[in-house]
This record gives C-alpha cells, structure tokens and sequence, in this order.
C-alpha cells in the first residue's frame, strides 16, 4: 500500500511540474507546430461571435469574455462563479490536464489577457499560454484561418479558485505590508489625477504606476522580457506579491500577464477603482506637481 501510494504521489508531482513548464507566452511559429497536440486547447477570445464565425485558427473553440468575467450590480468583470465556470470549460473540450493557448483578435489584449488571468484563478495556473501577437501574428507568419466550427468533446474540467483575484481588504493589508506593493495599471494622467468620471481621482495612496499600455509594443505583442523588467524593477523584486488595479479589473490584466512573464508573485484587485473610489475611508491620493 505505501509503494502505491507513494507512485501516485511521484505522480501527482510528475504532473503538477510538467503543467508549470508551460510558457506564459508562445509565438505563432511555435502553436503552428504544436497545435494539433492532444492536449492543446485554442481559445479565440471575441465579444462578438461574429469575428470567430468569420475567421479563427484551425480547432480553436469560441471564448466569449463574459462567461468568465460577468458583470453584476456591484461592479463589471467579476471573478464566474466557479460552478458555472465548470460547465463552460468543459463544454470547450477542457480537462484539468489540457494546455490552453488564448488568442486575441486585433487589438483585443488586455480583455485577452483577463481570461488568461481568469483560468490560473481558476485552477489552471502554469497551463495557460498566451499567443503573443494575436490572430494577427499567426496569419503574418503565412498559417491559415477557417470558419469551420471544430467539433468539441466535452472534458472533464473541475474549477479550483485559487487566490489570485483578491478585494479591497487584501489591497489593504497589502498597503499595510512589507511583502508586497500596490501597483496601479492605468496610463500615468489618470495615476496623477486627471478626471475620469469616478466619485475620486487620483490614486489608491501608496500605489505605484505601471502603465499597462507601455507592456506591448506597436504590433500587439509583449515586448521582450528585458524592457519589461525595466517597468518593474524600480516598483518591486521578485520577492515581494505584487497587486496590480485599474478601472474595472480588464486592463491590469496586462500588467498581470506581463508581471507572470518575468516571474513575479502576481494578484489582481478586482473591484479597482471602481469599487475604491466610492468607499470614501478607502485612502485614495493624486501626484502632487
């Protein structure tokens, strides 16, 4: 009994190290080569149904965004409801062993990014590849789009949240904390305090500026590991959590998948300032000139 359970632990460990080997980041040369792998899910993230019907890559399953990030009377871009989220991965084919490509379309990323961010919550951390440049990369690297609908068998996926999307009290004992920093995604004049139709401006107080558009360069894509860490190395090391924020939670998902792609502890205040700039004890501050 102690051999079989102790081949079952080596195992489970086997396992939980390969799953972590994935890349947060593939480019197209390397899903064209490893797309029809038996545990390679693509998902194309569209809001309308209409772009994937149109054009999407050979096998890849529809992922509308508001399955996984529904909207609610106390705020937008909510952690799903883990059972409801089962259901919808399953019905894509999801096992709790599959590897899971995200493709965005256009200039789609950072609602992209969100789902990927959504799956590691959901259990899938270190199974989740983003494909770095979209849609776009893959047909500029000569691979062919279809519109045919891949048939799906239904997996056997069981979500198990995790930690990584967290609430204000979090942020507050975080603020409160040596081991981790604040870091607000938005573009420096809305940081500083420029209006932006919340109750407050500004910035929750203590919060650093990562600005999540400076992630990506010109063509959609991340930019190399090196400037990114340029971003980050003056906000935190890489033994402190970092919680990053924005509007409604979308955004700082870029700053999230680029934090992940350097090895950072990352974690994503959802309500953000949404939710911060309403509740007036909640300390919020502007740059001052």
């Amino acid at each position: 009994m102690k051999k079989i359970f102790l081949a079952a632990t080596v195992l489970l460990l086997s396992l939980i190290a390969s799953a972590q080997q994935h890349p947060v980041l593939v480019d197209a040369q390397w899903l064209s080569e490893h797309a029809k792998d038996p545990d390679i899910i693509i998902l194309q993230v569209n809001w309308l149904k209409l772009d994937y019907e149109r054009e999407h890559i050979p096998g890849a399953r529809h992922l509308w965004p508001g399955w996984l990030a529904p909207d609610s009377p106390e705020g937008n871009f909510n952690a799903p409801d883990p059972e409801k989220a089962t259901a919808i991965l399953q019905q894509l084919g999801i096992s709790n062993n599959s590897h899971i490509v995200i493709c965005h379309v256009r200039t789609e990323v950072t609602v992209a990014a969100r789902m990927f961010l959504t799956l590691e919550h959901l259990g899938l951390a270190g199974q989740v590849s983003f494909l770095n440049g979209g849609q776009e990369a893959w047909k500029l690297d000569g691979n062919p789009v279809t519109s045919e609908v891949p048939e799906i068998k239904k997996g056997k996926f069981k979500a198990r949240p995790g930690a990584l999307i967290v609430d204000k009290d979090y942020v507050l004992k975080t603020l409160g904390s040596d081991k981790g920093v604040v870091v607000d995604a938005r573009v420096k004049r809305f940081y500083d305090g420029d209006p932006t139709g919340n109750p407050r401006d500004g910035h929750i107080s203590g919060a650093r500026n990562i600005p999540y558009p400076e992630m990506m360069n010109k063509t959609n894509m991340f930019k190399p590991a090196d400037s990114l860490q340029a971003y980050f190395m003056p906000v935190a090391t890489k033994e402190k959590e970092v919680v990053t924020y924005c509007f409604i939670g979308q955004t700082a998902s870029v700053v999230y998948m680029a934090g992940r792609i350097l090895g950072y502890n990352m974690k994503l205040y959802d309500g953000s300032l949404q939710e911060w700039s309403r509740i007036d004890t909640l300390p919020m501050e502007k740059t001052q000139p």
